[in-house]
């Protein structure tokens, strides 16, 4: 009874080993794109001097909070400029970008999915749940294996551990639309792509927007431990003061991370909140093409003549 053991992390091993020896060109093609998209973005900010990155992201903060949002971003900013952190911080934007923007394109797809069949749903819970309480370094071991050390294999654990809010929060918004508005939609004949498109997800929009914010938050605080497997950044300071006992560069690349939550957060929660300047005009244009799709709907001839007549008389 005591030389009982059931293998299963050689066998996860022996699967690990079976795709990697299968599927190595999927994988040379993926660690491919993500690296250059991981490059192109990082030039972007990484190129321009630090004075301009501050002033686009103000100007950003501005329209989406107000100038108060505004003035703390340019004072968070120039603090992490303060630190010599600049370039280390626009790596991990960079990272934190590319992993939120992948993670956001399986996310809602995958949500929209489960809100509209509770199969996928049932199906898509478990493996949720796993990837939401599997410890964040267990993912670093496989992607090592697959795309080596550096910037993929931290993208592609960031994605892993991220996608799963986005994932819920789209599923729990789209369920949440009150059913007589796409009843509605249905009497007048839109399509149900349509009634996805211009009834579903602007009404869901601020729980697709709550779930797009926790994605962004799960990267960023992916960022140290990206930083263990050479995914560079805030993250590589970090690890370094740890190596080191240094007390000043681990609170210096620390406090630069909180800046950048603090601003990715308020700021992708403005742009789903709707009481701001960029939130208003992005709601007045949700209404407006939902004002146009009904109208459009009912002057559609030959689609559902009962209820045109109960609503002509």
């Amino acid at each position: 009874m005591n030389d009982f053991r059931i293998p299963l992390g050689r066998w996860v091993e022996d699967i690990i080993d079976f795709i990697t020896d299968t599927f190595g060109f999927l994988f040379d093609f993926v660690a491919t794109v993500v690296a250059g998209a991981y490059e192109g973005v990082d030039v972007v900010f990484s190129t321009p001097p630090f004075w301009v990155i501050i002033v686009v992201l103000a100007v950003l903060g501005f329209a989406a909070r107000g100038w108060k949002f505004a003035i703390g971003t340019v004072i968070g900013l120039a603090l992490i400029v303060g630190v010599d952190q600049w370039d280390n911080a626009m790596d991990t934007l960079a990272l934190v970008l590319v992993a939120s923007i992948i993670a956001i394109l399986i996310a809602v797809p995958l949500g929209i999915a489960a809100a509209k069949s509770r199969t996928t749903s049932n199906f898509l819970r478990p493996i949720l749940d796993l990837t939401q309480t599997m410890p964040a370094f267990v993912y670093l071991i496989p992607a090592l294996i697959l795309f080596g050390i550096g910037v993929v294999p931290g993208v592609v654990a960031t994605i892993i551990f991220a996608v799963a809010p986005g994932v819920r929060l789209t599923e729990l918004g789209i369920r949440g639309v009150d059913s007589e508005v796409v009843e509605a939609g249905q009497a007048f004949g839109a399509s149900p792509w349509r009634i996805l498109r211009q009834i579903q997800l602007p009404l869901a929009m601020p729980s697709i927007m709550a779930g797009i914010n926790q994605v962004i938050m799960l990267s960023l605080s992916m960022v140290v431990i990206a930083g263990m497997v050479g995914a560079g950044g805030l993250g590589q300071p970090v690890v370094a003061s740890l190596n080191r006992i240094d007390v000043a560069l681990g609170f210096e690349a620390g406090l630069s991370v909180v800046i950048l939550a603090i601003f990715l957060d308020r700021l992708t929660a403005a742009l789903g909140g709707g009481d701001t300047p960029l939130g208003r005009v992005l709601a007045r244009r949700g209404s407006a093409r939902l004002a146009k799709a009904a109208a459009e709907t009912s002057a559609t001839p030959g689609q559902a003549p009962r209820e045109r007549e109960l609503v002509d008389a």
